[in-house]
C-alpha cells in the first residue's frame, strides 16, 4: 500500500490574514505571484472566487503557455481556501490544495498542502511554492 504524498510549506507574511486571503481570490493581484514566474512574458488569471467556480492561469515564459486548472472547493474568509489544481498539457491528473491562513499579531502564517504529488516532485514543488511566496511576500509589502 502507498502513502498518499504531500508537501506542505510554512510562511509568516507580514500582512493581515485578509489581505493574505484575498491575494489568493483577487486576479488582479494573483496574477502577478499564483502560478507565475519573474520570466514571464504574459498572464492571464481567471478567477471565480465560489464554491464550484473553476480558475484558470495561463502564464506564458520563453515562449511556451503554461495553463493551470481548477475548482474552488472550500471558501472560508479569511482563513482557508481549497482547491483542486491540474496542469493538463503534462497530465491529466489533478491534486488538491489546503491554504489555511493564522493570524500572527499584525501578520499572518500562511500554510499550504499540496495533496497527490508524484513522490518524484517534491523537490520542485517546494521550490516552487517558496519562489511564489517569495514574490507574494514584495508584492503585500508593497502597500
Amino acid at each position: 500500500m502507498s502513502t498518499p504524498n504531500f508537501v506542505r510549506i510554512v510562511r509568516r507574511l507580514d500582512a493581515s490574514p485578509q489581505r493574505v486571503f484575498e491575494a489568493w481570490l483577487d486576479p488582479q493581484v494573483a496574477r502577478h505571484w499564483l502560478f507565475t514566474s519573474p520570466i514571464s512574458e504574459h498572464n492571464i488569471t481567471e478567477i471565480d472566487a465560489r464554491v464550484g467556480g473553476a480558475w484558470r492561469i495561463t502564464d506564458r515564459r520563453e515562449g511556451v503557455a503554461y495553463t493551470g486548472i481548477g475548482e474552488y472547493l472550500e471558501i472560508a474568509p479569511p482563513r482557508r481556501i481549497v482547491f483542486t489544481f491540474a496542469m493538463p498539457q503534462f497530465s491529466p491528473a489533478y491534486d488538491r490544495i489546503d491554504v489555511e491562513i493564522e493570524p500572527d499579531g499584525g501578520a499572518s502564517v500562511l500554510t499550504v498542502t499540496q495533496h497527490g504529488l508524484p513522490p518524484d516532485f517534491n523537490e520542485a514543488t517546494e521550490a516552487g511554492w517558496n519562489l511564489m511566496f517569495d514574490t507574494l511576500a514584495a508584492w503585500l509589502a508593497r502597500d
